[in-house]
């Protein structure tokens, strides 16, 4: 049987988005059992969903695991698995939709060991005070919420001065973001990008922002780790995900 793995990712004009989502499929292919691995996305450019989903069936699939690459539930997350069902009701083949990233462990992992690697490389002594400023997107979807403040409590976990805040949407904006840290009196404040991908927010959005309230609130020491991006770990998550959707539908 010829497997084929199909990731949703939301969509960006981003050449970097592009590329980061390529590597990732060329390293599923490599460390998996799936013969053809694309990705498609929901908005803004193509492949769009129907046409990822052409794709894999071109090339010759038996079947088709998509994997929603989002890290919020929501509205975004609902569109992409809305718009799967119906393409999987006119199709001829097997197909089967797993979890989306949120709420696995993985992820917060991945951005500790971004944190702990921003530590090493930059020399910063860890028996500082420091103050993490996680940065999330936003959402008016209360879900998406809920799952962001899942990756800032397993940082509370370990880090005894965490603050978050959102790029859009929903307070707090990065503005009383850096106002909360600030009021800490840190040593260093370490700024996370709760991103998947080096877009548009990253390369610019919070920058900007990041610096207006820094000339509000007075420049402090300032470090900002990288996004989640492409690793072995987020490889794994999705292969994960996607065997235990095709051994729990029964299709496989």
């Amino acid at each position: 049987m010829k497997k084929a793995l199909l990731i949703i990712d939301r969509g960006s004009k981003m050449n970097e988005v592009r590329e980061e989502l390529l590597e990732t499929c060329n390293i599923i292919k490599k460390v998996s059992d799936y013969a053809i691995v694309e990705y498609c996305f929901l908005e803004v450019v193509p492949p769009f969903i129907d046409q990822g989903i052409k794709t894999c069936i071109e090339k010759g699939a038996d079947s088709i695991t998509i994997v929603p690459y989002f890290l919020y539930p929501g509205m975004k997350l609902k569109d992409a698995v809305t718009k799967t069902a119906a393409i999987i009701s006119e199709e001829k083949i097997r197909m089967v939709v797993t979890k989306p990233l949120s709420y696995q462990p993985t992820i917060p992992k991945i951005v500790i060991d971004r944190l702990q690697y921003l530590l090493k490389d930059k020399k910063i002594d860890p028996t500082k005070n420091i103050c993490l400023l996680l940065i999330g997107h936003g959402s008016s979807d209360r879900r998406a919420r809920d799952a962001f403040i899942y990756t800032v409590k397993s940082l509370e976990a370990i880090y005894p001065n965490v603050r978050y805040c959102f790029l859009e949407l929903e307070p707090p904006d990065i503005n009383e973001g850096y106002k909360n840290c600030v009021s800490l009196d840190p040593d260093y404040i370490i700024v996370v990008p709760y991103f998947l991908h080096k877009g548009i927010h990253i390369q610019r959005d919070i920058l900007v922002d990041l610096e207006k309230a820094r000339e509000n609130y007075g420049q402090r020491d300032i470090y900002i780790s990288s996004h989640i991006g492409v690793n072995d770990s987020i490889v794994d998550l999705v292969i994960y995900l996607a065997k235990e959707a095709e051994m729990k539908s029964g299709l496989f």
